[in-house]
């Protein structure tokens, strides 16, 4: 009867501890609950517009100001028609601002218009975003839902009518993200989860290049590292020791339209192919990813101001008349490098000189940001109100450090 009993037990065992591997390798994955126009619904792990799979990855689009600069100016345009002279009010590009959210802190969307969607956070905020790219609205290149009994389903944006963010169970083959470390020309050296030529980020996904007059198609698992060879090729080292010289893509050459890391560090770098350097793919990248559970929907920004005559000021912060929450994004060029680091992760900010600005990292990293207005004398006011409801304004050049609190 034992041996019987011991055989049961042990399989049993491994089953569970292989379905477990499984479900953890699979772990960070937008899930959600997709309901279309037409009526239909469709559940499970979502890839939207290629490159966003994880709930750490970014929503980018554009939002109304809501400070001061909301109206922004309106413009004249007009066109002659058969010498008929027809004019229009436009509003400048100063009412609208590059925003961007992390899809963890996302509890629905809605689909308004062929540019238009509500987002619902899991703060209880409710934002209005637009499409400015691929990621919202009519111009996003592509949905993939894999849902438990359709399989596979590829939407339009056209298609959607809401979706209900939400963990699920992955089952099935394992699509294990892409994690490694970068380094640039410069280098410098970046390390955590990769998007590839902004497009691929699991290792299932193909690297495309021309070897020698032939094709080739290789899955980034099979890749141990990419090295720059020069603006139009690159070396491809494969974890078989094969090595190869690949050409003719904008996977391997100048055409790339960047490497992006998520390094802890910084935030979310981008690195340009005339930056690049080497790239080493590693393994563990698993226990960094994030559960939707991780992502608390934002708070308001708080903390302590400091002006240039030495006065400070405690209150609600409205950064660049505009950023006043959180999970908003500060942007900047890091040695050239484009960079954008969330507020929640933000210690304090210090300007540095009228274009640049040292920014402190809860985690104690810290590095000079410029050539953005966030951190620029572009920069539109950062604005405090007090507790007693007073609104105090600063200018770049009144402005001295910020150090973050949660109220």
């Amino acid at each position: 009867m034992k041996k019987i009993i011991f055989p049961t037990i042990f399989l049993t065992s491994l089953l569970i501890l292989l379905s477990a591997s499984l479900i953890y390798a699979q772990q960070g994955r937008i899930c959600g609950v997709i309901h279309t126009r037409d009526g239909d619904t469709f559940e499970g792990p979502i890839r939207w517009d290629k490159n966003e799979a994880f709930w750490d990855d970014i929503l980018d689009a554009t939002k109304e100001r809501e400070g001061r600069h909301r109206e922004g100016r309106r413009r004249e345009k007009h066109v002659n028609i058969l010498g008929i002279r027809i004019s229009w009010d436009e509003d400048t590009e100063e009412s609208k601002a590059s925003s961007g959210i992390k899809f963890g802190h996302i509890r629905s969307l809605e689909r308004r218009s062929r540019n238009r969607a509500i987002l619902y956070l899991k703060s209880g905020e409710r934002i209005k975003l637009y499409g400015d790219g691929s990621d919202l609205g009519s111009g996003i290149r592509e949905l993939l839902v894999d849902d438990s009994e359709e399989g596979k389903v590829f939407l339009d944006w056209n298609d959607l009518d809401e979706i209900e963010f939400k963990e699920c169970e992955v089952k099935g083959k394992e699509e294990r993200r892409l994690y490694g470390q970068v380094e640039t020309r410069n280098g410098e050296t970046f390390k955590g989860f990769i998007t590839w030529d902004i497009d691929e980020l699991f290792e299932s996904d193909i690297l495309d290049g021309e070897e020698k007059g032939r094709t080739r198609k290789i899955p980034f698992g099979k890749i141990k590292a990419i090295e720059r060879r020069s603006r139009n090729s690159a070396w491809v080292y494969l974890k078989n020791g094969e090595q190869m010289k690949l050409s003719g893509t904008n996977d391997v050459d100048s055409g790339n339209r960047g490497i992006v890391v998520k390094d802890p560090l910084f935030g979310r770098v981008t690195i340009e192919w005339e930056d690049f350097d080497r790239c080493d793919f590693l393994e563990g990248g698993e226990k960094y990813l994030k559960s939707y559970d991780e992502f608390d929907g934002g708070y308001p920004l708080y903390g302590i101001v400091y002006d240039d005559d030495g006065e400070n000021y405690e209150g609600y912060i409205r950064w660049d008349d505009d950023e006043t929450e959180s999970w908003e994004l500060l942007d900047g060029e890091y040695r050239g490098l484009e960079v954008d680091v969330e507020f929640a992760q933000i210690e304090s900010i210090e300007r540095r000189s009228s274009n640049a600005a040292e920014v402190i990292l809860k985690n104690g990293n810290s590095f000079k940001l410029e050539d953005s207005n966030d951190v620029n004398d572009e920069n539109k006011g950062i604005f405090i109100t007090t507790k007693e409801g007073k609104e105090i304004e600063l200018d770049w050049y009144d402005f001295k450090k910020v150090v973050f609190k949660e109220k």
